[in-house]
């Protein structure tokens, strides 16, 4: 349950980076970096990323050197070294370390798709077939265990701060891939579903907003600002994600509206619904037909979906996302005003709104 939206759709190659990225703006993320040399900065952090990326996963074997630069070559908005990058902006960005401490997080990144690919059986990611289709099950897997091998080596370059760190936030990913596997057990659904895209998602990005502070040698209350704005953030955009799922027309969101209905996966609009004592009579048809399960048949799913799409739920479900977007901006408290700072401000207004 990575960000679904941001890496089952949309393949753009790691050649078009700088276009996608540049010209004030960072794209479909809604970041926005006014100051030209900030912008520069960044930009130049991502394209050695890029090069760095490509060289870190290749292998002696040229069948695991291709096999493993199979997403790497896919694309993606790299959201995760983007934030390891406007971290670094509040302390030396030119320092080596800062470009490996991108890696790292990729690395680790990408090794969780294969396997989550594995888990869904998915057949496309980021526009390409994916790994297991291409080849089998049991090379994506290894590929992925090949990328979380890479992932460590280049931490370990980095020191035992990095090690811990990376070690930590995978443990939380493994957690978070077991709770969602096992679902809830004792404790609300709700909560149970934060705490697994907190764990999923959310720790991830709070080890790469982290690691750009720690790297580029900022102070270390900077350093916390940025871990705890990265985890909510990350939580805020998965959940934003969700409503887009639902709120949106193929062409805004770039998949096809209720893909996670479809499929059955529990998102919070669903969640919220199903929980929900509203006696009117669209709350309780929509909590029948969602209580079905995955809504294979056209009618229902289209029922249901206009359904939500008009449902104190999803309203709900907005309310939540603009809280946590708006955490994120207060964790941000501590850091100078500079376009950074103004960039990553800018991440909790295009959150916030997109769903609207």
């Amino acid at each position: 349950m990575v960000i679904r939206g941001d890496e089952r759709s949309g393949a753009t190659g790691s050649g078009g980076r700088r276009d996608r990225l540049g010209a004030g703006q960072f794209g479909a993320l809604g970041l926005h970096l006014a100051d030209a040399r900030s912008e520069e900065s960044v930009l130049g952090l991502l394209e050695a990323v890029e090069a760095e990326l490509r060289e870190t996963v290749a292998s002696a074997d040229p069948f695991v050197t291709e096999a493993a630069r199979h997403l790497v070559e896919a694309g993606g908005k790299r959201f995760r070294p983007l934030l390891v990058a406007l971290g670094a902006q509040f302390g030396d960005p030119v320092r080596a370390q800062v470009v490996s401490a991108a890696v790292v997080v990729e690395l680790t990144h990408l090794a969780t798709l294969y396997h989550d690919d594995v888990m869904d059986e998915a057949s496309v990611r980021r526009g390409a077939p994916s790994a297991n289709s291409r080849w089998t099950n049991s090379v994506a897997i290894l590929v992925g265990d090949y990328l979380f091998a890479r992932a460590a080596d280049v931490a370990a370059e980095l020191g035992p701060e990095a090690v811990r760190l990376q070690a930590r936030t995978f443990a939380r990913l493994v957690h978070g891939q077991i709770a969602e596997t096992v679902g809830p057990r004792d404790d609300d659904p709700v909560a149970h579903y934060l705490r697994v895209i907190a764990e999923k998602t959310g720790s991830l990005i709070a080890t790469s907003a982290h690691f750009g502070g720690l790297f580029s040698g900022a102070a270390p209350e900077h350093v916390a600002a940025l871990a705890g704005y990265g985890e909510t953030i990350g939580v805020a955009f998965q959940l934003s994600d969700d409503l887009l799922d639902i709120a949106s027309e193929s062409a805004e969101s770039g998949k096809t509206p209720g893909t996670d209905l479809r499929e059955g996966v529990p998102t919070l609009p669903v969640l919220y619904a199903l929980g929900s004592d509203d006696a009117d009579a669209a709350s309780v048809r929509l909590r029948e037909i969602l209580a079905t399960g995955p809504l294979t048949d056209d009618a229902l799913h289209a029922e249901a979906l206009g359904l939500l799409r008009e449902s104190p739920a999803l309203k709900r479900a907005r309310e939540t996302v603009r809280s946590y977007a708006e955490d994120a901006r207060a964790q941000l408290a501590p850091l100078p005003d500079t376009p950074a700072r103004r960039a990553l401000e800018s991440l909790c207004n295009h959150i916030a709104d997109r769903t609207n």
